[in-house]
């Protein structure tokens, strides 16, 4: 049974599903852009049984709080800030990590934060490596975080549109109709709502503060030892197959699974990743 719940967390309500028993290891998921934790509606099920299962919206999408801009400063810190905050009042001092796109920067850095509290990371095409970036679908933010003007801006308020969601979800899956619409429907509904496109503008803005991490997230992989384990969809087209394979630099005997699919593998290869994970899990778990 997945439980669909709300905190208060440093005075914003965020939305949060969990499954499993409350004693259990946990597993925290992480979501990417332009979604929220319902990009893991089929996969919290398949790990329940055996884990418990926490999966939260940040601040500005799902079902969380969407203050406007001129109330809440949006960056990659302060939505960590409220994922940590969530956990601690969920009794959560250990966990294992599933990243996946906005979700990598926000789990790197929960672990530079408290590097002790994480068991083992799943990156899912959650980069953490400037090999990763394929330039043509970072080009338009690129020059945003470069010239905020109207022009940059538009260029972006583009990126937020229906087809633009659609296409994130079916580019590079071999088979697109095994892909529910009801995906980027939701996903489209939830960013229209008024003030979204500045909310997601900030982050855009602030996505540049990632790669600057990046070091310090190298060196916690080589100095940790935290087991890893990288499933990726290899026809993703904001991030490469290179940033899967550029874990092996530094992560200690990290397992590496190029997967024929996109940017939602979950979308469709759910089986196979889900196969991926438990096995990793049952061995690696630290």
């Amino acid at each position: 049974m997945v439980h669909h719940r709300y905190a208060t967390v440093a005075g914003r309500e965020i939305f949060y599903r969990e499954a499993g028993r409350p004693d259990a290891p946990v597993i925290v998921l992480l979501h990417g852009f332009p979604t929220s934790s319902f990009m893991f509606r089929d996969l919290i099920p398949e790990l329940a049984d055996r884990y418990r299962v926490i999966a939260p919206d940040y601040l500005g999408f799902g079902y969380s709080d969407a203050p406007p801009v001129e109330e809440f400063h949006y960056t990659f810190d302060a939505l960590a800030d409220l994922t940590a905050g969530l956990l601690a009042q969920l009794g959560v001092t250990t966990y294992a990590m599933y990243v996946q796109d906005y979700g990598a920067p926000v789990g790197w850095r929960l672990a530079l934060r408290d590097p002790q509290a994480v068991t083992a990371i799943i990156t899912q095409n959650g980069n953490g490596y400037d090999a990763g970036f394929v330039p043509e679908g970072w080009e338009a933010v690129w020059n945003y975080q470069r010239e905020q003007t109207p022009e940059t801006a538009g260029l972006l308020r583009q990126f937020l549109s229906f087809e633009a969601t659609r296409m994130q979800y079916v580019a590079g899956v071999p088979d697109p109709s095994v892909v529910s619409p009801d995906t980027w429907h939701h996903d489209y509904a939830l960013l229209s709502r008024p003030g979204n496109d500045a909310i997601q503008l900030a982050l855009f803005l602030d996505y540049a503060s990632n790669p600057r991490l990046y070091p310090a997230l190298h060196d916690y992989l080589r100095t940790s030892s935290v087991p890893l384990l990288a499933v990726w969809g290899d026809k993703d087209p904001f991030f490469g197959p290179d940033g899967a394979r550029a874990f092996a630099e530094d992560a200690v005997d990290p397992e590496i699974h190029l997967r024929d699919g996109g940017h939602f593998l979950l979308e469709s290869d759910l089986p196979e990743v889900t196969a991926l994970i438990r096995d990793f899990l049952a061995r690696r778990w630290r």
